[in-house]
């Protein structure tokens, strides 16, 4: 089973982003994700920037895929998403349909993303027509779902693309047009002073009783837990996955891949460390606790 580090969800200034992937060369991940997944204005890293550095990263060895917008609103935004696809270097991510037109287009294999929100065989089938190369399930999509998919597509003569499962991190529970972390607070969105930078790790949001709740990342809100999905790897084998996606934290991320990577090697499933996904086993993905 291979290891991807999965896009960067949140906002940090422009050397610690770049401190953080150079020192990602020398773990033990097999794929990495560039690019901005959340919101346009976040620019510390231009398009060129992030180019440059998809280029630094593909020397060392791994496979390096650019990641797009989750939510395109602007013919702006547009434009940055025909320049990363048209620079044909590296595999696309593809989080919304105009990148799946763009890369069908364009002749560019690409990966499905979990916002393009695809729930039976018959969809990843037509993907799979378009340039699809490998599936990112949703975040709500559990082993039951995904292996009902799976059969299905596979009783239908198809030929699996590569499976890719979110195995550690904050879960993007939600886009939105408006942005949050601006709304909480109280400026405009246009004029947002790009505050998300201050919460490199999004911000806490806890109920009225002061549990902890979710984290407000821009136009996302996530979950708060940590999801852990190190302990079901018998599981993961079992249904085929072919990848583990770890999302990038603010701290001791290289501990939590060299975690991953041990346990991937080992003959026994490694003791959680984060949360339990209540999504994967068909539960709600959170469960609080009792008061």
């Amino acid at each position: 089973m291979k290891l991807s580090l999965g896009p960067l969800q949140y906002f940090w200034p422009r050397e610690r982003t770049l401190a953080f992937y150079r020192e990602a060369i020398h773990w033990p991940v097999d794929i990495v994700y560039l690019g901005e997944t959340v919101c346009s204005k976040r620019r510390e890293l231009r398009t060129a920037d992030w180019l440059a550095l998809a280029e630094e990263l593909a020397a060392s060895g791994k496979q390096i895929v650019l990641s797009t917008l989750a939510l395109i609103e602007a013919e702006s935004e547009l434009s940055v998403l025909d320049r990363q696809i048209s620079h044909g270097g590296f595999w696309i991510e593809a989080n919304d349909l105009s990148a799946v037109q763009l890369c069908k287009e364009k002749g560019r294999p690409f990966v499905a993303g979990p916002t393009l929100n695809v729930y039976n065989h018959r969809a990843l089938a037509m993907l799979g027509e378009d340039g699809l190369r490998r599936w990112v399930p949703g975040v709500e999509q559990g082993r039951t779902l995904i292996g009902e998919l799976k059969d299905a597509f596979v009783a239908d003569g198809g030929s699996m693309p590569e499976l890719e499962v979110i195995g550690w991190g904050r879960l993007p529970l939600s886009f939105s047009a408006r942005c949050f972390t601006a709304r909480a607070l109280d400026v405009p969105k246009d004029q947002c002073g790009f505050r998300c930078i201050d919460y490199p790790d999004g911000m806490p949001l806890a109920t009225r009783e002061g549990r902890p709740f979710l984290r407000i990342n821009g136009i996302s809100v996530q979950g708060e837990e940590i999801t852990d999905l190190g302990p079901e790897l018998p599981e993961l084998r079992a249904l085929g996955v072919d990848i583990l996606r770890l999302y990038p934290q603010a701290e001791g991320m290289e501990a939590i891949v060299r975690h991953f990577d041990a346990a991937r090697g080992a003959s026994e499933a490694p003791a959680r460390i984060g949360e339990r996904n209540g999504y994967w086993h068909g539960e709600p993905g959170m469960r609080m606790p009792a008061a």
